[in-house]
């Protein structure tokens, strides 16, 4: 069997049916290429149109924040797949603010929303499908940031904190179904949205002192960043036969640079 450079088998997912939320750019791209050069069938979605999406996937608009958005990509993975196997929730993000107190309460619910809840409501639309197959994994992307929790970023980094807990707890229920769930945190990683992010902490919240421009290439031991590759490399070994006995764990990619909890 080939290999490929990004470490998953050429055919390991043939005849498998993905969903992967939030596949237009960084960590969500690299997730869908990887499942199509390794056979799968895969579904992808974004909040709006784009003309990024790998090639040979599907995509749907969706805004999975809300129940509607999450109900209207659940038939749309029925119509396009006729089920979902593998199910990556990749959706996420939050704008920081000077401190905790400056966070309103409607970023709050929206980062509830985006982070956490988004992914219980589609799992609750998904998982019937699965548990009557006995047969299905599911991967929930959460952030190291969670090991770090600090004002600006609080309501990501809660609703993130949230997801991991809800994420073992679904790996124990659907485990005797032989459905896995895990999921993968990771560190600073080279994407569009990272960059994004870390303009506005820049704009909005960085002292002197703390300036981004002046932050060192990369604080991780093995000295760079994660690349959206090194991530999708991780959630296709997760996906996979390969680890079959693997379940409610959360796997955190990020170079070294979190101290083990």
């Amino acid at each position: 069997m080939t290999t490929l450079e990004n470490g998953s088998n050429k055919g390991e997912f043939a005849g498998k049916r993905a969903l992967v939320t939030g596949g237009s750019r960084g960590i969500g791209a690299a997730i869908v290429r990887q499942l199509l050069d390794a056979g799968a069938e895969v579904l992808t979605t974004a909040r709006s149109a784009t003309s990024t999406v790998p090639e040979g996937a599907a995509f749907v608009t969706a805004d999975v924040r809300t129940r509607a958005g999450a109900e209207s990509l659940a038939a749309a993975a029925q119509d396009v797949l006729g089920g979902v196997d593998l199910l990556v929730h990749n959706v996420g993000g939050a704008r920081p603010h000077k401190d905790a107190s400056a966070i309103p309460d409607e970023e709050w619910q929206d980062a509830l929303d985006l982070n956490f809840l988004a992914s219980v409501r589609l799992d609750a639309l998904l998982v019937p499908g699965m548990r009557e197959r006995r047969s299905g994994q599911i991967v929930h992307i959460s952030s190291a940031a969670v090991l770090t929790p600090i004002g600006p970023f609080l309501h990501y980094q809660a609703a993130k904190a949230a997801l991991e807990n809800y994420s073992r707890g679904m790996a124990v229920e659907l485990a005797p179904f032989g459905i896995r769930v895990n999921s993968v945190s990771p560190g600073k990683t080279a994407t569009p949205g990272g960059e994004e992010t870390r303009e506005l902490w820049a704009r909005t919240v960085a002292t002197p002192s703390q300036d981004a421009s002046s932050e060192p290439d990369s604080t991780a031991p093995l000295g760079r960043d994660g690349e959206p590759d090194d991530i999708a490399n991780a959630v296709l070994f997760l996906l996979s036969d390969r680890a079959s006995w693997l379940t409610g764990r959360n796997l955190i990619l990020d170079g070294g640079e979190y101290p083990m909890n």
